[in-house]
This record gives structure tokens, C-alpha cells and sequence, in this order.
């Protein structure tokens, strides 16, 4: 697909949706795989001053659910291998009108498309306007809505210009989901930004990566360690031809240093950095040049971008003292969507608290030690303890209970329930597991469930999670 063909779909698109009562300010979400449509129905909804609400396929229906009516979303574009989603989903109170991409009928989106008008509708939109909404799981039991301007968007795409010096030539694989901040703000946006080529892949497969390399001469590919990871035991590894890419950019969980070595003894430029969805991602990045001599470090703040290593007292960290990473800059969220309070708990003082602990060296380039939140990361993808437990109280025979991450060779890690049954009642590890199919993404799903007497706790009753990661995370 050519520039032009992108921009005229999308500008039919934009007016098939002004069409359906879309106005500047309304949600339209987009519920599927990578695929054309994910980024025409992002710049029709932007080309009208609308929000676009990417959501996350591997979520349950309920969980999508609650995101359509959170955001107030009024239009969901969705793709065919959710058709079961979409149908468990229902009636939702401000939902007017549901496309499907591939619904033949006159209410798809071929036949939406083809009824719009090729003409630009160039809605003026401001820096500060909103963009997007993007769901970060939510550490309250809730996912959060992260808003996203479109000035948070463009100064995201200038740091990637920047810091990766891509080319105009650039041919980026994409086979991370794009409904996640890395693979569309940190590859497909700052790629189509610069005049490159997006090949997007619905699904990731290590064989066909490096079919796709060949074919279509990539030299730029994002994923996060997991996918990596599975194409260096590929039995391809070792005679594939890789002599096109230029970069490899891994983010999305912390990346061991044996793997980037593994890229690296291989002639390959592996880069990584550091980011969350609140900073659209870009906030620390390991620069190509330095990609060797600082292997495992997270790099130094992005360009139009500033990140603090600081103490309680906000009082920035001496050299190897461990800190907490805040940020700031033009690229920082404008804070939650409808949540005024966790935007306040977030940024304080034009910050932007991580809750991630890192220390910084005697040259400025920064090293994440921990995590100060509770947040367990598995293959790239977040999750927040207490939102499993929320799920997980539902059991009528649970009285207790507390998830955390456990070391998993493939994953990274991975959750495991630790459960306190009532006293009265009876459950086995499998249908405690089995009770959460359905009403969980899959992957939030904990792999493996600890029955025991008693949660440790404080003398003011609060859970100790790093006396329960003690005794239970091996």
C-alpha cells in the first residue's frame, strides 16, 4: 500500500465515520490484529478530531467491556478473528454502531469505506488535543486509560527520529501487537513519519520472521526479550542470512544481557530502552553506538526528554544509589481519562513517577534494578497483581489471596497465585485456575496456584508481598 492509497482510504474512512455522528472529541475503538485497518481507522479518527481507543485482543470479553464504557467509545471497528469477543461483549450504553473489517454486508468496512468522500476533512486539532486513549492495567484492580495528545504522539516520533536515526528507506517488521505503546508509537508511527515501510504481521511466528526479513529486506525490527528470545533457538539461528537489518529494538520488559550478547556476537546492532505508556513510551534509550560498551544498561533520556533517578525526598540519586526514574517532557501523558486522582498520585510537581527503581553511573546512563510496583511482566505484557486478585476473590471458596511473578524460562516470569480457601470450603489448584478462563486475558491467568493457612501481614493488617515473593516465588 502506497502513501497515497493510506491517505485515501483514510479520508473516506473519516467521512463514512463524520457520517455515523462522529464528532471531534468521540472514541472510536479498534479491536484486532496488526493489520491495514488498525492504522486507517487511527488517522480517519484523527484526520476528525475524534479519540482512538486501541484495544487489546488477548483481553476477555468482560474486560473489553469495561473499556468500551469507560471510554464512552461510540464506534468499534473490529476484526473477525474477535467475532466471538465482539458477541460476548453485547449491548454497551454509549456503543452506536460496530464495523466489521471483513463483514461483507452494507454496515462493513469495505462498504462504510466506499461511501465516503477521497477529500481530506482536516479538522484543526491542537498539540494538546487528545489522540488516543491507551488501557494500561490497572494496580487498583481497574485498567487506567492513559491519554495521549496528539503533541505527546509527534514528540515521541522526533526522540525515535532522533535516537535511532531512521532512514527513509527504512523497512520495519512489526509482529508486536500495535494495540501496545512500543510497536505504534515506538515503530509504526515514527517509520511512516519518516517516509518508510511498515510490514505488519497479525501474529508472531520465530520461522516466518526470518521468511519476512528476507523477503522484504528489513533492517529494522521491534520486539520484546520473549520474541527474541524464541528466534535465537530457532534452528534457523545459525545460517539465517541477517545481513539486512540494521537494528534490532527490544523493549517491553527487561532484557537479559546473555540475549543481547547472543544479537551481538552475531554482527547485529541490538539496541533496548525503556519506557511505559504514560511517556508514549520514550523516556531512556541505549543509543547504536553505545550498544556494546553499555550492554544491559537502559541507556540515557530520550532527546526532547527528561528522566530523574531520585530518592524519597526527590532529591536526585549520587551514582549507584538506587532511585525511583521520573520523567518529564512534552511527550508525558496529560494524565487518566476520567481519573483526576491517580492523575494527581502520578504526577506530582510536572513529573511523572515510574515507580521503577534504577541507579545511574559515573556517565549518566541508567540501569532498572527493580520494580517498586508490584507489576509482574511476562513475555512484554503487564500485570498487575491486584487486578488477577480482584478476579480471583470471585470464588466462592476463596478467602485470601495474593499473586506474585515466579522466574519461567520462556516467559521471564509468569504469576502464581498464593490462595487462602474459607474455612468451610474446598478447592483444588486447577479449578481455581479453571474459574478464571474466560473472565481474565489468558495471559493474566496466574500459571500456577499455592494453597496455604495464612497471608503474612503487618501489624496494621497490610499484605507483605515481599514476605510472600520469599516464600513462595521459587
Amino acid at each position: 500500500m502506497t502513501y497515497a492509497e493510506l491517505d485515501d482510504r483514510a479520508n473516506r474512512l473519516a467521512h463514512a465515520l463524520r457520517g455515523l455522528g462522529v464528532r471531534p472529541g468521540d472514541r472510536v475503538a479498534y479491536l484486532g490484529p496488526n493489520h491495514p485497518a488498525f492504522l486507517e481507522t487511527l488517522f480517519a479518527t484523527a484526520g476528525l478530531g475524534a479519540v482512538f481507543v486501541p484495544l487489546n485482543t488477548r483481553l476477555a470479553a468482560p474486560e473489553i467491556a469495561y473499556m468500551l464504557d469507560d471510554s464512552g467509545t461510540s464506534v468499534l471497528v473490529w476484526a473477525p478473528e474477535l467475532s466471538e469477543t465482539v458477541a460476548a461483549v453485547g449491548d454497551r450504553p454509549t456503543l452506536r454502531h460496530r464495523i466489521g473489517v471483513a463483514d461483507p454486508g452494507s454496515s462493513g468496512y469495505q462498504a462504510v469505506m466506499a461511501r465516503g468522500e477521497p477529500t481530506p476533512i482536516d479538522t484543526p486539532v491542537d498539540l494538546d488535543d487528545l489522540c488516543l486513549i491507551m488501557y494500561t492495567s490497572g494496580t487498583t484492580g481497574s485498567p487506567k486509560g492513559a491519554m495521549l495528545t496528539h503533541g505527546n504522539l509527534t514528540w515521541n516520533c522526533y526522540n525515535l527520529l532522533i535516537d535511532l536515526d531512521l532512514a527513509s528507506d527504512e523497512v520495519a517488521l512489526i509482529s508486536a501487537p500495535m494495540f501496545h505503546t512500543a510497536a505504534l508509537n515506538q515503530t509504526a508511527l515514527p517509520v511512516l513519519l519518516k517516509g518508510g515501510t511498515n510490514v505488519l504481521v497479525s501474529k508472531f511466528d520465530p520461522e516466518d520472521t526470518f521468511h519476512l526479513v528476507k523477503e522484504h529486506g528489513v533492517t529494522l525490527v521491534f520486539g520484546v526479550p520473549a520474541m527474541f528470545r524464541q528466534i535465537a533457538l530457532s534452528p534457523r539461528w545459525a545460517t539465517a542470512d541477517l545481513s539486512m537489518i540494521r537494528i534490532l529494538h527490544c523493549g517491553g520488559a527487561p532484557v537479559p544481557e546473555a540475549m543481547i550478547r547472543t544479537y551481538q556476537e552475531r554482527g547485529l546492532t541490538f539496541v533496548q530502552g525503556y519506557g511505559m505508556t504514560e511517556a508514549s513510551p520514550g523516556t531512556l534509550f541505549l543509543r547504536p553506538e553505545e550498544s556494546v560498551r553499555k550492554v544491559g544498561s537502559a541507556g540515557t533520556p530520550c532527546f526532547f526528554t527528561d528522566v530523574r533517578v531520585v530518592g524519597p525526598d526527590l532529591v536526585d540519586a549520587a551514582p549507584g544509589e538506587i532511585g525511583e526514574v521520573i520523567i518529564q517532557g512534552p511527550n508525558v501523558t496529560a494524565g487518566y481519562w476520567h481519573r483526576p486522582d491517580d492523575t494527581d498520585a502520578a504526577i506530582t510537581g510536572g513529573w511523572l513517577h515510574s515507580g521503577d527503581a534504577a541507579v545511574v553511573d559515573e556517565e549518566g546512563f541508567v540501569f532498572i534494578v527493580d520494580r517498586i510496583k508490584d507489576m509482574i511482566i511476562s513475555g512484554g505484557e503487564n500485570i498487575y497483581p491486584a487486578e488477577v486478585e480482584k478476579v480471583i476473590y470471585e470464588h466462592p471458596a476463596v478467602k485470601e489471596c495474593a499473586v506474585v511473578g515466579v522466574p519461567d524460562e520462556r516467559w521471564g516470569e509468569v504469576g502464581r497465585a498464593v490462595v487462602v480457601l474459607r474455612d468451610d470450603a474446598a478447592a483444588e489448584p486447577d479449578e481455581i485456575l479453571g474459574f478464571l478462563d474466560g473472565r481474565l486475558a489468558r495471559y493474566k491467568i496466574p500459571k500456577s496456584v499455592v494453597l496455604i493457612d495464612g497471608l503474612p501481614r503487618n501489624a496494621a493488617g497490610k499484605l507483605l508481598r515481599n514476605e510472600i515473593r520469599r516464600r513462595h516465588a521459587q
